[in-house]
C-alpha cells in the first residue's frame, strides 16, 4: 500500500536568480510540480508514495524522473513522452519572496495523460489519493483524470484536493471554476487558499466556503492564509491555526508542504475522515504549518522540502 498516490504535473519552475554580469535576468532551474510537491514533503516525512502523470522524452523530463525516483516515489505511472515538452514555469519573485508565473505549456506534457496511461493496480493500492486542478485544464489529461477519481473512489480511497489554480493556464475564471467544481463530490480532505474560495463556492469568506464544502460532502476543509496560517473546519466546527512565522526566502511549494505534512499527520492519526474532530485537524494542521515554515526559508519547492527530524526538532523547540 502507498500512504498517498498523486496524479497530476510534475514541471521545471525556473525561479528568478538575480542578473548576469551583463545584467541579464537569470533563472535557476528547480524541479516542482505541486502534485510532485507533496509526494517529496510525505517522503520526507517517512510515508511511501507513487505519482502518475507525463514528461517529455527530453533533458528537463530525464532531470525530473531522475530527481523524483531519487526520494524514493514510485514512478510505474511516470511516463516520458517523445512526442510533447515538459512542461516549464518561470516564477519571477518579488521582495517579500511572492511568485508571479509564466508557463510553457502549448501543451505541455502533463496535459497528455491518458486514461489508457493510468497504473490502476496502484490507484488501488493508495490510502490517500491526490489531485489538483491543473490536469483538469485539458484534454487528454482531463479524462484520465476523471476516471482515476472513480477508480481510486471505488478502491475505498481517501480523497484529497487541493486546486492549486493558475489563471495564466485556464481561458477564464468561470472555465477554471466549472471545472475546479466538478471533481468537488469526490473529495474528502480539501485544502484551498483564501484566492480560490470564489472559485469553488459561492463565498469569498474562509468560513462560509468551508460550511459549503463541508455541506458538499467534505469530511475536512482547510483553507490558507498565506502568512496568518490556516482555517480549518470539520463537523465540530472551525479554526484558525496560526503559521510559524520565518523570514520566507521563497514561497514555493509552501502549500504543498503544508499539505503534505497535513497529510502524513492524517495518516499517522489511523482515522477515517468522517471520523476527523476539529482537534485533530488543527493538530494536522500545526504539523503542516511546521513543514511550511522551514519549507521556505530554502529556494525552490523539491529541494526545500524538509527531513522528518527537523520538523520535530521545530515541534519540540516550539513546545
Amino acid at each position: 500500500m502507498f500512504s498517498v498516490t498523486a496524479l497530476g504535473e510534475v514541471l521545471i519552475d525556473f525561479t528568478d536568480h538575480g542578473v548576469s554580469a551583463n545584467g541579464m535576468k537569470l533563472f535557476e532551474r528547480n524541479p516542482g510540480g505541486a502534485p510532485a510537491n507533496v509526494l517529496v514533503a510525505l517522503q520526507k516525512l517517512g510515508h511511501q508514495t507513487a505519482f502518475i502523470g507525463k514528461v517529455g522524452k527530453d533533458m528537463h523530463g530525464d532531470f525530473l524522473r531522475e530527481t523524483i525516483e531519487s526520494n524514493g516515489i514510485d514512478c510505474t505511472g511516470l511516463i516520458s513522452d517523445p512526442n510533447s515538452f515538459t512542461t516549464l514555469a518561470f516564477v519571477a519573485l518579488d521582495e517579500n519572496g511572492d511568485r508571479s508565473f509564466s508557463f510553457a505549456r502549448k501543451p505541455g506534457a502533463d496535459t497528455q495523460l491518458t486514461v489508457e496511461d493510468l497504473p490502476k493496480d496502484v490507484i488501488t493500492k493508495s490510502k490517500v489519493f491526490h489531485v489538483g486542478s491543473l490536469s483538469l485544464t485539458d484534454e487528454p489529461a482531463r479524462s484520465a483524470t476523471i476516471a482515476a477519481l472513480k477508480l481510486a473512489k471505488d478502491a475505498g480511497a481517501v480523497m484529497s484536493y487541493d486546486p492549486n489554480y493558475r489563471d495564466s493556464l485556464w481561458t477564464g475564471a468561470d472555465a477554471a471554476s466549472e471545472q475546479m467544481k466538478s471533481i468537488l463530490p469526490y473529495m474528502d480532505l480539501i485544502k484551498i487558499s483564501a484566492e480560490e474560495c470564489p472559485l469553488v463556492t459561492s463565498s469569498t469568506e474562509p468560513s462560509e466556503a468551508a460550511k459549503e464544502l463541508l455541506a458538499g460532502g467534505a469530511s475536512v476543509v482547510v483553507v490558507t492564509l498565506d502568512a496568518d496560517g490556516a482555517f480549518v473546519a470539520t463537523k465540530d466546527g472551525e479554526r484558525v491555526v496560526e503559521s510559524f512565522r520565518v523570514d520566507a526566502v521563497d514561497t514555493t511549494g509552501a502549500g504543498d508542504s503544508f499539505w503534505g505534512g497535513f497529510l502524513a499527520a492524517f495518516c499517522e492519526s489511523g482515522k477515517a475522515p468522517q471520523d476527523i474532530t476539529l482537534d485533530d485537524a488543527a493538530a494536522f494542521a500545526r504539523f503542516g504549518n511546521a513543514v511550511a515554515s522551514l519549507c521556505v526559508r530554502t529556494r525552490g519547492a523539491i529541494p526545500a522540502m524538509p527531513e522528518r527530524k527537523a520538523v520535530e526538532a521545530l515541534l519540540a523547540e516550539l513546545g
